[in-house]
C-alpha cells in the first residue's frame, strides 16, 4: 500500500524559509517607506515605485494569463496597497504600527479564498491564525498612543486591496510570477500619477532637492521589496494554497516593529514584545506538518519490495 504525501499541508522547508525571508524585508520596508517620504509625496512615491519596475519589461516573460488578471493585480495587489499605505504612514500613522495594521491582510486574504478559490483551511491553520491574530491584539493594545482615525483607516483599506489582490494573483497562476509582477506595474502608475498631479504639492521641490538618501530609499522598494519581495511572493502565491503563503506576513509587524525600535526610536512597549512571541507562536502551529497524519501513514505497512512510495506530494525541502 502505497504512502500518501506527508506534508501535504505544508510548504517546502525551502519554501517556508523564502516565505519568512520576504517577511523580514517587508518588515524593515516600512522604515524604509518612512524614509522615503520625508523627500516625496506619498501617491507620487508610491508611483515612482512601479515606474521604475515597470522599466523590466523588455526582460521578462509575458505572464501568460487573461488581460483581467493582471489588472487586478496592478490595482489592488499594487496601486491600492502601496497607495493608501503610503497616504496612511504620511497621515500620522507610525511605521510600525502601520505593519501591524496592514497584517489584516491575512483575514481578509483567508475569507475571500474561501469565497471565490473554494480553499478549506485545516483546524490546526485556522487556531493558529486566531493565535497569532490575538498576538497582534496584544500589539496594537500596546500601541495605544493617538493616531489619526482616517489615517488608520487608509492603512486597513491597503490590507484589504492585498487581501483582494493576493486571490487575484493566486486565481491567475501565472506561469511566470516575475512577468506577472513587471506587467502588472504598468497599471499602478496611471491612476497614482493622475491623483498625485490632482491633490499632492511639492512634486517639483521632491526632483529638485533629490539626495542620496532619497534615491536608496526609493531603490530599495523597488529592487528589494519589490522585485525579490513580490516576485517570491507571487511565486509563492502561483505554488501553494494562499490559506498556507500569507500566514507568513504575520512575520512582518514584529520586524517592523522591532526595526522601527532600532532605527527610528519607536520603542516597543512590553505588550509588544509579548504579543510579537505569540504571533511566532501562533504562526508556527499555522505551518505545522500534521504530525498525527503522518504517524498514521509511517506506521503502515510498506509494499512488498521496499521502501513506501510517496504520492507526489510536496516533500519537505
Amino acid at each position: 500500500m502505497r504512502v500518501a504525501a506527508v506534508i501535504v499541508a505544508a510548504m517546502p522547508r525551502r519554501h517556508a524559509l523564502l516565505a519568512a525571508s520576504v517577511a523580514a524585508i517587508w518588515g524593515v520596508n516600512f522604515v524604509v517607506i518612512h524614509v522615503g517620504l520625508e523627500h516625496f509625496p506619498p501617491l507620487l512615491f508610491a508611483a515612482l515605485r512601479f515606474v521604475l519596475v515597470a522599466l523590466a519589461l523588455p526582460f521578462v516573460p509575458r505572464p501568460g494569463v487573461p488581460l483581467r488578471y493582471v489588472i487586478a493585480v496592478g490595482l489592488f495587489m499594487s496601486a491600492g496597497q502601496f497607495g493608501f499605505l503610503f497616504l496612511g504612514i504620511d497621515q500620522g500613522v507610525p511605521a510600525g504600527l502601520a505593519s501591524l495594521v496592514i497584517q489584516l491582510q491575512v483575514a481578509f486574504t483567508v475569507v475571500l479564498a474561501v469565497i471565490f478559490l473554494g480553499e478549506r483551511p485545516k483546524p490546526v491553520q485556522i487556531a493558529g491564525g486566531l493565535l497569532a491574530f490575538g498576538g497582534i491584539g496584544i500589539i496594537a493594545a500596546g500601541r495605544a498612543e493617538a493616531v489619526p482615525l482616517g489615517a488608520l483607516g487608509l492603512v486597513v483599506l491597503s490590507a484589504l486591496s492585498w487581501g483582494i489582490g493576493n486571490v487575484a494573483s493566486r486565481k491567475a497562476s501565472s506561469p511566470h510570477p516575475l512577468g506577472m509582477l513587471v506587467w502588472s506595474s504598468l497599471v499602478p502608475p496611471v491612476p497614482l500619477l493622475g491623483l498625485a498631479l490632482l491633490s499632492e504639492h511639492g512634486i517639483g521641490a521632491a526632483f529638485s532637492t533629490l539626495d542620496a538618501e532619497a534615491v536608496a530609499a526609493l531603490l530599495f522598494v523597488v529592487i528589494v521589496s519589490t522585485f525579490f519581495g513580490f516576485g517570491a511572493w507571487t511565486t509563492l502565491l502561483a505554488r501553494h494554497p494562499a490559506s498556507q503563503v500569507v500566514p507568513f506576513a504575520l512575520l512582518v509587524p514584529v520586524v517592523g516593529i522591532a526595526s522601527a525600535w532600532v532605527l527610528l526610536s519607536e520603542v516597543p512597549t512590553a505588550a509588544e514584545l509579548a504579543g510579537a512571541a505569540v504571533v511566532l507562536a501562533g504562526l508556527g502551529l499555522t505551518v505545522k506538518p500534521p504530525r498525527a497524519s503522518l504517524r498514521r501513514l509511517v506506521g503502515r505497512t510498506p509494499p512488498r519490495g521496499g521502501v513506501a512510495a510517496v504520492d507526489g506530494g510536496a516533500g519537505t525541502g
